[in-house]
């Protein structure tokens, strides 16, 4: 009789568990997210005429002369609408000795020489996660010049534009100061 009362607490044991585990906690958390840091929860989503652009939190590739480029990433981004994710996020994981990184990194390299951009390391080499939305202010003030003419502005507006773009350190001691490329690229289409 021990050994059926024993099964029956590791089954009870274990429904509790599952019930707290796998129902409350992730219910509680979804509900919390949602009074508390509703934009944030919810992907921290960028409307634009009512449509979503894009998330503050994921970078997304900028080919066009008269945007700003984000960093280069070893993620495929998936744009089309049949596919609801963003890729798969993570390095290449190619070591320094591969040549298919040092060719990639030269291609890099030569494509922003030939349109007369100093070749930034963020704008070079693709960062652990793949999917940063930021580029350092040295990267953002690298392309001025390349917009500007571009879009027939004054480099001097677009400076401006550049420097009120910049987010600041996390909680003013983490990470370093960078520019969220989708943000300044609404900004400079405004």
């Amino acid at each position: 009789m021990s050994q059926v009362r024993q099964i029956s607490k590791a089954i009870r044991s274990t429904l509790v568990l599952w019930l707290l585990t796998a129902v409350i906690y992730p219910f509680f958390m979804i509900f919390s997210g949602q009074i508390l840091l509703p934009y944030q929860a919810n992907g921290s989503l960028i409307t634009r005429n009512n449509t979503v652009v894009g998330s503050a939190l994921i970078g997304q590739p900028f080919k066009k002369e008269n945007y700003f480029w984000s960093r280069p990433s070893a993620v495929d981004y998936s744009t089309k609408k049949e596919i609801a994710t963003t890729g798969t996020s993570g390095a290449s994981n190619l070591a320094p000795s591969n040549t298919d990184l040092r060719d990639r990194i030269q291609k890099e390299i030569t494509g922003l020489k030939q349109v007369g951009v100093q070749p930034i390391a963020d704008l070079v080499y693709t960062s652990g996660s793949g999917l940063d939305p930021n580029i350092s202010i040295a990267a953002a003030e690298a392309q001025i010049q390349r917009v500007a003419k571009s879009r027939n502005i004054d480099s001097n507006q677009i400076k401006v534009l550049v420097q009120r773009s910049v987010d600041d350190r996390f909680l003013g001691v983490f990470g370093e100061p960078g520019v969220n490329v989708l943000k300044l690229n609404l900004a400079l289409d405004r």
